[in-house]
């Protein structure tokens, strides 16, 4: 008889270590989706500090090369009105981002016609500020998507997948937008 409660107590301690065992496990997976979340917003946060500070430079920049090239005005009308707008979704903002850099391109393709221009200490400040902004905003891209990458393997790798269902982890979307500072020059043949 002191056997059977023995063995019995024996089990019933397997079967508590166990349950324990899978609770603090459980625990940890949870903590680290928390923290991947929160890491995923921070970045987030990076990247739009960076996206304001380069929408702040857009009307200085329009109104400096609109001084010389007043009769350009459908690239500033178009760059002042693809300028953010607050958007918070990620694909939006990336796409938005992207048609902002492509008309600063024009913007800059416009200022290369005007040799005053760009000979201004104004333009040359606001040129390289906007260079200097992408950058920061390069590497805070990168940030940001390499903490959605942990983020999006830890949401679908098992077993935090099942503690990410239960709890309605979502999957982040990656910010990818098209920069200025990044387009490749034209090749020309001679």
């Amino acid at each position: 008889m002191l056997m059977l409660q023995l063995r019995g107590a024996r089990i019933l301690y397997i079967f508590i270590t166990a349950i324990l065992l899978i609770l603090v496990a459980g625990i940890l997976l949870y903590n680290n989706l928390v923290r991947n979340r929160n890491l995923v917003s921070e970045a987030w946060a990076g990247i739009d500090v960076q996206l304001q500070k380069r929408s702040e430079l857009v009307p200085n920049l329009v109104q400096t090369v609109k001084g010389y090239a007043t009769h350009e005005s459908s690239v500033f009308e178009e760059v002042a009105q693809i300028r953010s707008t607050g958007e918070t979704r990620v694909a939006v903002r990336a796409e938005q981002e992207t048609k902002l850099s492509r008309s600063l391109g024009r913007l800059f393709a416009l200022a290369e016609d005007y040799p005053d221009l760009k000979a201004s200490e104004g333009f040359q400040q606001l040129h390289s500020s906007l260079v200097n902004i992408e950058e920061d905003l390069q590497y805070a891209r990168r940030y940001y998507n390499g903490a959605v990458r942990d983020n999006n393997n830890a949401v679908e790798r098992i077993p935090s997948n099942i503690i990410a269902g239960l709890f309605k982890f979502q999957l982040a979307e990656f910010f990818e937008i098209e920069l200025t500072s990044q387009r490749s020059a034209p090749d020309v043949e001679l």
